[in-house]
C-alpha cells in the first residue's frame, strides 16, 4: 500500500472522519484486516482562514507548503488536504511540493461529469463560496456553478466558523442550512448541492433534499482509498 499524508485541522472534525473512513474503507477493499499507514500534519483552519481574509495567498501557500514537506519527511508518498479552503492555493503548493496531492475539486469535478450535471449549487465557507477557485474545474467541463445570496452566505459562514468547525451541530442550525440548500436549489435549478465545505456533512446527515447531494469529502476520500490500494502488499 502507498503511504498517504494528510493535511488536517482544517477543520479536526473532517480530520477524525478522514481516518476512520479510510482506514475502514482500505480495510474493506483489501478484504482483510490490513490498516494503512498514514501520517497526519494538523494545521489550523483558523489560521488558514485567516490567511484568506487577508488576502496573503502567498502566507497560505508557504504554510501549506511547509506542512506538504513535514508529511514527504515522514514518507508520505501523496499527500491530501483534508479541508476545501486550503485548495485557493492548490496549484502553488502543488508545484512545489515534493510529493503529488489529489486534488479535492478535481475528484468532485469528475464525479459531476460522470453524472452528466449541467448546473450545481455550492455552499462552502467563505472563501470558498467568494472565490472561483472551485468553481474553475468545473466551468471547464461546461458546469455551472452557483452560489447563495449574500444573506445566506453570511449564515452559513459563521455557522461553520462557529458551530461545525468545534463538532456542534444545532437543530436550529441544520434546519437553517438545509432551508438554504433547499431555496437555493429551487431558485437556481441546480442538479445538486455541492457541500464545499468538510464540516457540512455534520450538519446534512439524514437530511433530505429534492436534489442530489454531492458530499465532496466522501467522494474525495473515495479516490484516497483507491490511491492507497493501487499497491496494496501482500503481507
Amino acid at each position: 500500500m502507498r503511504k498517504l499524508g494528510l493535511i488536517g485541522g482544517t477543520g479536526p472534525e473532517s480530520t477524525i472522519i478522514y481516518y476512520k473512513e479510510i482506514t475502514d474503507g482500505v480495510r474493506r477493499r483489501l478484504g482483510r484486516d490490513r490498516f494503512p499507514h498514514l501520517s497526519i500534519e494538523s494545521l489550523d483552519v483558523f489560521e488558514v482562514l485567516d490567511f484568506c481574509r487577508r488576502a496573503d495567498y502567498d502566507g497560505l501557500a508557504d504554510y501549506l507548503t511547509h506542512g506538504i514537506a513535514n508529511l514527504a519527511a515522514a514518507g508520505a508518498e501523496f499527500a491530501a488536504f483534508t479541508g476545501i479552503t486550503p485548495h485557493v492555493v492548490f496549484d502553488e503548493v502543488a508545484r512545489c511540493s515534493p510529493i503529488p496531492i489529489i486534488s479535492m475539486l478535481d475528484t468532485s469535478c469528475q464525479y459531476a461529469v460522470d453524472r452528466h450535471y449541467d448546473r450545481v449549487a455550492l455552499m462552502g465557507t467563505g472563501p470558498t463560496m467568494d472565490g472561483d477557485f472551485f468553481q474553475r474545474p468545473f466551468q471547464a467541463h461546461g458546469i455551472d456553478v452557483v452560489t447563495p445570496d449574500d444573506e445566506d452566505k453570511r449564515y452559513i459562514a459563521k455557522a461553520i466558523e462557529t458551530e461545525l468547525e468545534y463538532g456542534i451541530v444545532r437543530p436550529a442550525t441544520r434546519k437553517a442550512l438545509r432551508d438554504i440548500a433547499a431555496r437555493l436549489a429551487e431558485r437556481e435549478h441546480a442538479e445538486a448541492i455541492v457541500l464545499g465545505c468538510t464540516e457540512l456533512p455534520l450538519a446534512f446527515d439524514g437530511i433530505g433534499l429534492p436534489v442530489d447531494i454531492m458530499d465532496v469529502m466522501r467522494i474525495h476520500i473515495n479516490a484516497l482509498i483507491d490511491h492507497i490500494c493501487d499497491h496494496p502488499c501482500d503481507q
